[in-house]
């Protein structure tokens, strides 16, 4: 359960700079022992989950030579990012959680800031990439191995991981040379940058957020290209004459399209929402669909309705399942 600082020594703390500060506090799951141990079950179950789904799709599509498509191989640097997210975030809240502690040290939190900033970044670039990949096989098909030959998608995959780096970097840097005057606690459970705009100094925050809005506006373009492409994307499949050529087409574009929908969902919604909404506890509920439960979600999502992976996951499990 987190402890608000009241004594003058605490009230000394905030009103000094951030270079006095040796940890932070973050929000508790629970307030009661058995709540906590149940979110420690959860939390590892959904880990587990994750860690599993997208273990197996990046070793069926990289042991699977004819999953060496753009789209598989995009797929597979999705589960790394995937991979990434969740293991930056959900482990030091099931440490907490099982030792009864809502410490993470100075450190600590700017490397996980930087870490979930870098991998949540590189998966919004990348299913933008995706549905590149996506409205050019089904929108221009006869131009498919030009515009996505082999250098062309590792270039692009290069650029998206490259692109978050520098975006992680960039606001991790400023965010933690902001002069923090208002405590150490922090209102959610992982190190988050809105969080810690609010305990910095009064208009010492304006430089950040001069970066957020660039990042915002970047982000904006992304999800304007993403939609302009699915329309154009429904447009040529509703086309298309035979049904099966159109469940065809639709069975490779509605797994992207549910997972951008979970992601920009919940992440704009926990970010742009009114300021009267925001509490403790309800930051706390958004911010858990984007950074646990879609991760492990993903390859759920992704190896329901498309019959290569699931076979090549399949392949896998028996093969490792097989007796020598």
């Amino acid at each position: 359960m987190i402890t608000f600082l009241t004594d003058p020594h605490a009230k000394a703390l905030q009103m000094s700079n951030s270079s006095s500060i040796s940890h932070f506090l973050l929000l508790a799951l629970a307030d009661t022992r058995q709540l906590q141990l149940l979110h420690f079950c959860l939390l590892l179950g959904i880990s587990l989950a994750a860690l599993l789904g997208n273990g197996l799709i990046i070793s069926a599509v990289a042991c699977g030579q004819h999953l060496h498509t753009p789209m598989f191989f995009f797929l597979l640097n999705l589960a790394l990012t995937d991979l990434g997210s969740i293991c930056t975030t959900v482990p030091k809240a099931m440490h907490n959680s099982l030792w009864d502690t809502s410490t993470i040290s100075y450190t600590g939190c700017a490397s996980q800031l930087f870490f979930f900033l870098f991998f949540i970044t590189a998966e919004y670039f990348l299913l933008t990439i995706m549905c590149y990949d996506r409205f050019v096989s089904i929108c221009k098909p006869l131009h498919y191995g030009t515009l996505l030959g082999s250098r062309a998608c590792a270039h692009m995959a290069a650029a998206a991981w490259a692109s978050a780096f520098l975006n992680a970097l960039m606001h991790t840097a400023n965010t933690f040379s902001l002069p923090l005057c208002h405590g150490n606690v922090l209102g959610q459970f992982f190190c988050e940058i809105p969080q810690i705009l609010k305990l910095s100094c009064n208009k010492s925050y304006l430089r950040e957020l001069g970066f957020l809005v660039f990042s915002i506006f970047l982000g904006l373009g992304c999800f304007v290209f993403i939609v302009f492409s699915y329309v154009q994307i429904f447009r040529a499949v509703l086309r298309i004459p035979s049904e099966q050529g159109r469940h065809k087409a639709f069975s490779t574009c509605l797994p992207h399209l549910a997972v951008v929908s979970l992601f920009m969902s919940t992440i704009m919604f926990a970010h742009l929402k009114p300021p009267s909404m925001s509490s403790p506890s309800l930051d706390l509920a958004l911010s858990v669909p984007y950074s646990v439960v879609t991760p492990a979600l993903n390859p759920l999502i992704y190896s329901l309705r498309n019959q290569e992976l699931k076979a090549a996951v399949w392949t896998l499990m028996s093969g490792c399942f097989q007796e020598p």
